[in-house]
């Protein structure tokens, strides 16, 4: 196979020298398009009645020749046109040109609308340009009109090569490209609901001095000039929170997390989030401003108040469920872990294989219990609330209840897409919750937050009571295009070398 490939580019490498040899410049600075392929299919009429001179590009995806006449498909981002190209109309040279093209190379032409004996909608070419030669040839993906449906042949498919060639993914399979299409829809949307609400979007830094903001392990890296180890951000919030100090009151942003950690469906070491950080509000304000978004997000992707994944309609009409995440537990179960008791809780666990990490207290014991038993159940929307305390070192006490937290995690079709606080504004409490952190990490939880010295110093000038949402935009979209894996709507995901 190897060598066969070899050959094919072997003769490409051929092609581009006779065309170099014939004073062609195989790879133009210049390119003079007047219109898009689906403009010319839009004002079809006008410009078959007129016979305007157009100018279009794009790659070629079919070709034929046949002594002095030749045809051929292009395609640009919106469409694909038949050319024709007659050796008498464009001149013995171009035609040489046009003889030396292969599927793959992208092309200007210029010339006249019309439709031919077949009743085919075609560009008669009057010039050709060849715009970059292509010396690799494109996997093929055969087409036929079965019974009036198009269906395709050999095609490309295979998951690791999709996710590794992106750009291949796209050419062949150019649905994928709406993926992303609808996540630019989504991001462009979430910013101008914020805008609108009066929040002012705002950059933090990426490279960090100490992480926190979120349970995970960070990528070390290091800086030459000030010789110092700085850490890829895997929260935005510690520094969002410290703008709230600053007086800016209603501030978002969109951006990249890092977290050293597995990869799964849901998982990618490098995604995207929004968070939004809103003060003189608390977790209930964040659950309004989250539902009036994502149910914003539906109306504009899919016309309605609902989203469609795999065999699902799943209903999005306010307002959402609200419940805690001890009483879902006893909902789903029958187990009550009220109490907090970690002798009882820790033998429930053993009972049913679920581990006990190193260093685990209680509330970690009642988070894994949550997630075996309660997350894939929770299909509409629901805001899992009131999380204990112990994995919650950001978020305020619910009054009168040091165990548990003002938290919510807001779950769809059983998976997670948000994870709000009523913001932790005391720091003296705040000091007390990362030193208690820090000690879960002595005992061996990598993930627990490192005591963030210049935070704490930032909280004892005053933030005022505020409410934090964090939203994943990758998992977001995931939901609109009905994606079941990461991967599908990361243009370039991590991978594992070959």
């Amino acid at each position: 196979m190897l060598e066969n490939i070899n050959q094919l580019q072997a003769v490409r490498h051929e092609k581009l020298q006779k065309l170099i040899a014939l004073g062609v410049n195989p790879y133009p600075n210049r390119v003079n398009r007047t219109h898009r392929i689906v403009e010319l299919w839009d004002r079809r009429d006008d410009f078959t009645a007129s016979e305007q001179k157009v100018i279009i590009t794009g790659r070629i995806d079919a070709i034929r020749r046949q002594g002095k006449v030749g045809f051929g498909n292009i395609c640009d981002q919106s469409g694909r046109i038949q050319i024709f190209v007659k050796q008498d109309l464009v001149g013995e040279e171009s035609y040489e040109i046009f003889k030396l093209l292969d599927l793959g190379d992208i092309i200007q032409v210029q010339g006249k609308c019309f439709v031919t004996r077949m009743g085919e909608y075609s560009l008669r070419v009057q010039d050709i340009v060849l715009l970059s030669k292509n010396l690799r040839p494109l996997p093929v993906v055969k087409q036929q009109v079965v019974d009036g449906i198009q269906k395709r042949y050999d095609e490309f498919v295979d998951i690791e090569l999709r996710y590794r060639k992106r750009y291949l993914d796209l050419l062949l399979n150019p649905e994928v490209k709406r993926n992303f299409e609808i996540r630019a829809l989504i991001i462009s949307e979430i910013r101008k609901f914020l805008n609108e609400e009066g929040f002012l979007e705002v950059e933090t830094p990426v490279l960090q001095p100490l992480y926190g903001g979120a349970y995970a392990r960070p990528f070390i890296t290091h800086h030459n000039t000030l010789d110092i180890d700085l850490y890829l951000r895997i929260a935005l919030e510690l520094y969002l929170k410290r703008l709230l100090i600053g007086n800016m009151e209603k501030v978002y942003e969109i951006g990249k997390n890092f977290r050293n950690e597995g990869m799964d469906r849901n998982h990618n070491p490098e995604f995207s989030m929004v968070e939004i950080y809103q003060a003189y509000t608390d977790y209930s304000g964040m659950m309004d401003l989250t539902e009036a978004m994502i149910t914003g997000l539906a109306r504009k992707i899919n016309g309605r108040e609902e989203v469609r994944f795999q065999d699902r309609v799943i209903e999005l009409e306010r307002p959402w469920k609200r419940a805690s995440m001890i009483d879902l537990i006893r909902e789903k179960t029958g187990y009550d872990a009220a109490d907090f008791d970690f002798a009882r809780i820790s033998a429930y666990c053993s009972e049913h294989d679920i581990e006990i990490p190193p260093g685990a207290g209680p509330g970690k014991l009642i988070e894994a219990i949550f997630a075996r038993f309660v997350e894939a159940e929770l299909i509409e929307p629901t805001f899992v609330i009131d999380f204990p305390s112990e994995i919650s070192p950001l978020a305020k006490h619910k009054p009168g209840n040091t165990k548990l937290v003002e938290r919510f995690e807001l779950f769809i079709n059983g998976n997670e897409y948000g994870n709000a606080f009523t913001e932790l504004n005391d720091p003296v409490d705040q000091r007390q919750r990362f030193e208690a952190q820090a000690e879960l990490r002595k005992m061996g939880d990598l993930e627990a937050n490192p005591v963030d010295e210049d935070f704490l110093e930032a909280l004892e000038y005053g933030m005022p009571p505020a409410g934090g949402l964090g939203i994943g935009i990758d998992r977001l979209v995931m939901l609109f295009t009905n994606n079941t894996s990461i991967k599908e709507v990361i243009l370039f995901p991590t991978m594992k070398p070959e």
